[in-house]
């Protein structure tokens, strides 16, 4: 059962606003939420429709009613035994708290927000939206790794709720990841990001589902494309016009300050570097959008195009100390023991879930090595017969290098999908560090265990990881073992299982592969 499946009174009211927020269509929705609140006594109505009118104003840049807004939907949440509506509020609220710069509370809020999702026992499209503003939120902050789990995440509940994978593509995600390593003068890396976001976008038009695309997406996909021209490469593809792409966004407050900043990259690719500053002196947009020190970088370029090489390192070193100065910040948060205040607000109370965060891997979302240790020690102890499979990576070496520790961690993230994907029912699966997964397989016997390293080893090859990381090839090799009987030698007879797993996996990594 979902979240609105709870909610008795105008469901079809907050369907529709919902429905028109996924598309940027926020005033509209805002419109009838308030008549939502005008009209409902149901406390879940009312919840919902605060929580979404939240939504609406942020996504509208309306900043002077945030505080407002957040205090009578924590009122109207608060005494409702339900996760997603804390988490999604929460999620919410870190992202309103950071647009007002206030990042104690920012860090505050996603903590909370994770660890709320995260309890959500049936989770459906509602808590999806809950991670992808979640996954918004720490890409905001700068905290691109956590974002993109976030972000996954989204993606699978969206993939298990009939929600098409383009709608969950979040570009600005990897976008902001990006400008960042521009601004900190790693061009390079900039660049990579920048084509990885474009490939995507190929992907979608290639496949004719480019139109499913969520307009702020589209309006991403556009700032991306002009970044890069700005940068000298050539981005003329079909699909992938940066003026027609800019355009999108309706009424979202951070397509428009796109908009305005794609068109001095345009400017400074087009050979007008005049223009690009002239406008730069006449815009307004928020520090929050790209980064305070976006406007300053984009002006180091164009002062750079016309000549004025002496004002373009002044600007660019304006950059660089802006970007420096927001690291900075988020240091002394830190340093000021915002986690540490949290902790012992909830240490107690939520002992149980403190507990589940440490045995979960954060990039992938799949249990950790300590929880896969303690599942086998389980099942073993019950008597129960289990074989264990060690899933090792080819070529991530390769992606890494070639491509980066962003690309690598987006296909450690692919890989976990797809493994999982496959799977029986009542499998496990667990990441155990780097790039080596291990799947069990309880009640099961080896002629399974070969039927399931060939749905994994065939799901791993048809995946398209060309257009996720071009020219590096990823594929997996596995060994399977059964786990000796219970007793007083588990611990080693677990040992030994995984040693002879790693053994046969390290065979099939050396045998020659077929196509």
């Amino acid at each position: 059962m979902g979240w609105l499946d709870r909610v008795d009174d105008q469901v079809d009211a907050l369907t529709k606003a919902r429905a028109l927020q996924e598309v940027s269509r926020s005033a509209e929705a805002y419109g009838i939420l308030e008549r939502v609140l005008r009209t409902t006594r149901d406390p879940h109505t009312c919840a919902d429709a605060l929580v979404q009118r939240l939504s609406a104003l942020i996504n509208l840049g309306r900043t002077a009613e945030y505080t407002r807004a957040i205090e009578e939907a924590s009122a109207a949440v608060r005494d409702l035994a339900e996760p997603y509506l804390h988490g999604h509020l929460n999620a919410l609220a870190a992202l309103a708290a950071h647009h007002q710069g206030a990042l104690d509370r920012c860090v505050t809020h996603l903590v909370k927000a994770a660890r709320a999702l995260g309890a959500v026992e049936d989770p459906d499209r509602d808590t999806a939206w809950g991670w992808h503003d979640l996954a918004m939120a720490y890409s905001y902050l700068s905290f691109h790794g956590y974002a993109l789990g976030a972000i996954e995440r989204a993606r699978q509940l969206g993939t298990a709720a009939g929600i098409p994978e383009e709608t969950f593509a979040a570009p600005g995600i990897r976008l902001r990841n990006a400008v960042a390593l521009d601004h900190t003068g790693d061009s390079d890396g900039c660049l990579r990001v920048l084509r990885d976001v474009a490939s995507d976008l190929d992907r979608f038009v290639a496949a004719g589902r480019a139109d499913r695309l969520r307009p702020s997406s589209l309006a991403a996909y556009g700032y991306a494309a002009a970044r890069r021209s700005a940068l000298g490469d050539d981005v003329v593809a079909a699909g992938r016009d940066p003026y027609r792409l800019l355009g999108h966004g309706a009424d979202s407050a951070r397509a428009r300050d796109m908009r305005q900043l794609g068109q001095v990259c345009l400017a400074i690719a087009g050979g007008r570097p005049i223009e690009a500053v002239a406008r730069l002196d006449t815009i307004q947009v928020s520090a929050e959008t790209l980064g305070a020190a976006e406007p300053a970088r984009l002006r180091s370029m164009a002062l750079a195009r016309a000549g004025d090489h002496a004002a373009a390192h002044r600007a660019d070193r304006l950059a660089f100390r802006l970007a420096a100065q927001r690291h900075d910040r988020l240091r002394d948060v830190y340093i000021d023991g915002i986690a540490a205040r949290i902790d012992h607000e909830e240490m107690r109370r939520e002992a149980a879930r403190f507990e589940g965060e440490a045995l979960t891997d954060p990039l992938t979302g799949l249990p950790n090595r300590r929880r896969l240790e303690r599942y086998i020690a389980a099942v073993v102890a019950r008597g129960e017969q289990v074989v264990i499979g060690v899933c090792d990576l080819d070529g991530f070496k390769a992606v890494n290098t070639r491509h980066g520790h962003h690309s690598g961690d987006l296909v450690l993230q692919r890989v976990a999908g797809v493994i999982n994907r496959v799977m029986r029912r009542g499998d496990f699966v667990a990441r155990y560090g780097g790039d080596e997964f291990v799947v069990v397989l309880p009640g099961a016997g080896m002629a399974e265990a070969a039927e399931v390293a060939r749905r994994i080893d065939s799901a791993v090859r048809t995946e398209d990881w060309e257009s996720l990381v071009p020219g590096t090839p990823v594929g997996v090799s596995i060994g399977f073992a059964q786990v000796g009987a219970a007793g007083p030698g588990q611990r080693d007879a677990l040992g030994a299982a995984f040693e002879a797993a790693d053994r046969e996996m390290l065979r099939a990594k050396d045998r020659p592969r077929s196509g």
